[in-house]
């Protein structure tokens, strides 16, 4: 039988009828007009923790009353390792150094974005993947930071304010020590023609907003796999 961690969020807001429930999980739902007035968002951001939390093997759950609150339940496969065997616990702990030379060796993505629920969704999944972020919020920011870091790939948000991300892909490629890093470009646009100005500025590839997360992990995979060859 497997064991599952659950963690609960209560409020006491204006609460959800239940025929409403089912839509709340959907992208780009709000429940109706006048709460789309009058409550900022997208209709994103549910429909996000859903499906990051059903990659990790659980599973969400709602239970509202209208004028009383509601009750988010996140439930997590947890594994119990206070059993474990004595030849496990006379093993040493790991050192900080070990700790530190494990970090180092993840590969280092370069996020480019200026968006802060787009930053925290994509980096918290890539860090969950495995992955080391480094954060820019416009281009010249993300010029500097490759200059210094060296990333292994850089996700380059293409609107930006300031310099926007088709200059930043631009000086990145300019410079010798980039020339060849990965880079994928991330925007709304969805014109035949803006994918092909991404490819021309030196893009390896295009994602079109919202970005499906498991299609952005493949593509990263892809391209850092090519790169090391």
């Amino acid at each position: 039988m497997r064991d599952y961690l659950r963690i609960a969020i209560i409020d006491t807001g204006i609460g959800i009828a239940q025929e409403h429930i089912n839509k709340l999980f959907q992208p780009f739902i709000q429940i109706d007009s006048a709460l789309n007035r009058k409550y900022a968002g997208t209709g994103l951001g549910l429909a996000l923790v859903k499906r990051i939390v059903e990659l990790h093997g659980g599973q969400v759950g709602l239970t509202s009353e209208v004028g009383v609150g509601s009750c988010f339940t996140i439930d997590l496969l947890y594994t119990d390792t206070s059993s474990s065997s004595p030849d496990v616990e006379s093993h040493s702990p790991p050192s900080i150094e070990s700790n530190e030379a494990q970090e180092k060796a993840l590969p280092l993505i370069l996020l480019a974005e200026d968006n802060e629920a787009n930053i925290s969704t994509v980096s918290s999944y890539l860090k969950a993947k495995g992955y080391r972020i480094l954060l820019a919020k416009n281009g010249a920011e993300a010029i500097a930071l490759t200059n210094s870091e060296n990333p292994d790939l850089i996700l380059m948000d293409i609107q930006m304010p300031g310099m926007d991300g088709l200059e930043a892909i631009d000086h990145i490629r300019s410079a010798p020590n980039s020339v060849n890093v990965p880079i994928i470009a991330l925007t709304a646009l969805a014109m035949t023609s803006d994918r092909d100005r991404c490819l021309a500025a030196g893009a390896n590839d295009y994602l079109t907003k919202p970005v499906k997360l498991k299609q952005l992990a493949t593509t990263i995979q892809q391209l850092l796999a090519s790169h090391q060859r």
